[in-house]
C-alpha cells in the first residue's frame, strides 16, 4: 500500500478500518463483496475518515490475523481464502487482507443464506446484491451464458430458422467477409438450436435473435429538449430480431442529429455531426454486453449536447473500469457475440471502446464518458456545439442562401434536409413496395415477392435498405408485426 493509495482514499476495491470490529460481520460483508465483483482489499490500521495510518498493536498483529483468518473460513459460503499479510506503511504496520475475484460465485454470509447474506462492491460500499445480481452470479459461477440457455416451451418454427439464416448470410455479405452457406446445422454449431431426440430446441438466444418473445427485449429510442430527461421530442421503441432493433435504433439517431453539407459548384459533400461507426457502435455493444437476466431494456437517448445509451447491467464477471479501457472483454452472452461476430456487426473482442474513443477524436468531438454502475453501462458521445450544417462555396448559391434566409424551411429544401433520408434515391421496386404497404402494413414480405413476381430474398434485402435508411420500421413478430412508414 503506497502513501499515493492511502490519499486517494476508499474506493471500489479498497476499504480501511482502523481497528478490528469484534462484530466480524462488518468486515466480512467486504470479503464477500470483493469476491462476488472485482476483488479488493481490506487494510487493517489506517483510519477510513481521515487516511490517517494508526497501524495495529505489535503485540497482537498476529492475533488479529488469525482473527480474521477464521472469522472468514466460518462465516463465508463457498469458502474463500484471502492473502493476509503484514505490510509497512509511514513507519507503522497494517493488516492487508487481499481478495481476488472469487470463480465459484455467489459468495454469501452462512449465518444469513444466499437471498440475504450476497453482497456485491459498489463504489466504495459494500451493498447487499438484489435478485437479479443473484442470478447472474450463480450463471457466472456455473459458467453458463444466460442467452445459450434453452428456452423452455417455445418452439423453433422452420421459418423462423430460414429467415435467420438467410439474414446472416445477407449481412456477411454487406460487411464482405467470405461466403458462408449459413444452414439450420450450422445454427446447431453456434449453440442457437440444440438437438433433442428428433426436434430441435430454440436457445434463448435464437429466440432473441428472431422474435419478440421476451418483452425486455426492447430498445427505447428517445430525443429529449435540452439536456435533461424532462421534455419528450420524439420517442419510438423497437421491438423483434435483436439485429433489426439495432438497425432501427441507428436510423432513429440519424433521423434526428445534424446532417451537414459542403456544397462546391455541382458536387455536394455531406457528413453527420456524429460519426456513424461510433453510433453503431455503442448500441451494438449495449446489445451484446447487456445482463439478459434484468428486465429492464436499452435505452438510446438524443440530448442536446450528447446521444447516451445505456444497457442493464454493470460490468461482468470481475472486469474493471481500467480494463475495458485498456482493451479487455469477458462476453456475458457467449452465443449472441458470436453470432454477431459471423454477421460482422462486432470485429475483435475487446476493442469496441476504443474505435468509439477514436472515432470521436478523429471527428474532433470530446472525449466520450463511460459510466459504470452496480446495475448499469453507460456511454456518452458529445455532440460539437459548433457543427456547421451547410458550408457553401458556390457563390451564387450563397447570394440564394442569404436571400431566402439560411434557417428557413424553403432554403433547407432547396440545399436537402438534415436527415439521411434526403441522400437516399429510392429504386423502382421500392416505391412499389412502400405503395403496398400503404395499402396493407401487414402484409409479409413472401407477398410482396409474389405481387412482383420477384424472390423473397431480393425483397428481404430492399427491406433492409429501406430500414436501414429509417424509412421503413417493423413493430412486433413476423406473423403478428406491421410496417411504419416514415414519412
Amino acid at each position: 500500500m503506497t502513501i499515493q493509495e492511502i490519499i486517494r482514499g476508499e474506493s471500489q476495491n479498497v476499504e480501511f478500518k482502523e481497528m478490528l470490529p469484534k462484530n466480524s460481520e462488518k468486515y466480512i460483508k467486504t470479503i464477500i463483496a470483493f469476491a462476488n465483483t472485482q476483488g479488493g482489499q481490506l487494510i487493517v490500521g489506517i483510519d477510513d475518515e481521515t487516511q490517517r495510518v494508526t497501524g495495529v498493536d505489535r503485540d497482537s498483529v498476529f492475533k488479529t490475523m488469525d482473527r480474521i483468518s477464521n472469522a472468514v473460513s466460518d462465516s463465508c459460503i463457498p469458502q474463500i481464502v484471502p492473502n493476509i499479510e503484514l505490510q509497512t506503511v509511514e513507519g507503522k504496520t497494517v493488516i492487508a487482507v487481499t481478495v481476488a475475484p472469487g470463480p465459484n460465485r455467489p459468495y454469501y454470509l452462512k449465518s444469513k443464506g444466499k437471498e440475504n447474506g450476497t453482497y456485491i462492491r459498489v463504489a466504495g460500499t459494500s451493498r447487499l446484491a438484489y435478485p437479479e445480481k443473484i442470478k447472474e452470479l450463480e450463471m457466472e459461477g456455473a459458467r453458463i451464458s444466460w442467452d445459450e440457455l434453452v428456452c423452455v416451451g417455445y418452439n423453433a418454427a422452420g421459418e423462423e430458422i430460414s429467415k435467420l439464416c438467410r439474414d446472416i448470410m445477407a449481412y456477411r455479405e454487406r460487411a464482405g467477409l467470405p461466403r458462408l452457406e449459413v444452414s439450420g446445422a450450422q445454427l446447431v454449431n453456434w449453440n442457437l438450436l440444440k438437438k433433442h431426440e428428433d426436434s430441435l430446441l430454440a436457445s434463448n438466444a435464437f429466440v432473441l435473435l428472431t422474435s419478440d418473445y421476451f418483452p425486455f427485449s426492447k430498445t427505447q429510442c428517445a430525443v429529449f429538449k435540452g439536456a435533461e430527461r424532462t421534455v419528450f421530442l420524439d420517442k419510438r421503441e423497437f421491438t423483434g430480431p435483436v439485429y433489426e432493433q439495432i438497425e432501427n435504433a441507428v436510423a432513429f439517431v440519424l433521423r434526428n442529429i445534424r446532417l451537414g453539407a459542403t456544397i462546391d459548384g455541382l458536387i455536394r459533400r455531406e457528413s453527420y455531426e456524429l460519426p456513424i461507426e461510433a453510433i453503431r457502435e455503442m448500441i451494438v455493444n449495449a446489445h451484446c454486453h447487456r445482463n439478459l437476466s434484468d428486465a429492464s431494456c436499452v435505452q438510446v437517448a438524443v440530448y442536446d449536447d450528447r446521444l447516451e445509451v445505456t444497457s442493464p447491467g454493470g460490468l461482468y464477471n470481475g472486469l474493471t473500469y481500467g480494463e475495458i479501457m485498456d482493451g479487455h472483454s469477458k462476453l456475458r452472452n457467449r452465443t449472441i457475440a458470436n453470432v454477431f461476430s459471423q454477421m460482422g456487426l462486432v470485429e475483435a473482442w475487446g476493442t469496441g471502446i476504443r474505435r468509439i474513443m477514436e472515432a470521436a477524436g478523429n471527428y474532433g468531438l470530446p472525449t466520450p464518458r463511460i459510466q459504470v454502475f452496480d446495475d448499469m453501462f453507460r456511454i456518452n458521445l458529445y455532440r460539437s456545439q459548433s457543427f456547421k450544417i451547410y458550408e457553401i462555396q458556390d457563390n451564387s448559391l450563397k447570394e440564394q442562401w442569404r436571400k431566402f434566409g439560411g434557417n428557413s424551411e424553403k432554403v433547407r429544401r432547396k440545399f436537402g434536409e438534415s436527415s439521411e433520408k434526403s441522400i437516399y434515391e429510392l429504386n423502382e421496386l421500392q416505391r412499389k413496395m412502400l405503395r403496398l404497404i400503404r395499402k396493407n402494413n401487414r402484409i409479409s414480405a413472401v407477398a410482396m415477392a409474389e405481387a412482383f413476381s420477384v424472390s423473397s430474398r431480393y425483397i428481404e434485402k430492399n427491406i433492409k435498405l429501406l430500414k436501414n435508411q429509417g424509412i421503413l420500421i417493423r413493430h412486433g413478430s413476423p406473423k403478428g408485426g406491421y410496417w411504419e412508414i416514415v414519412e
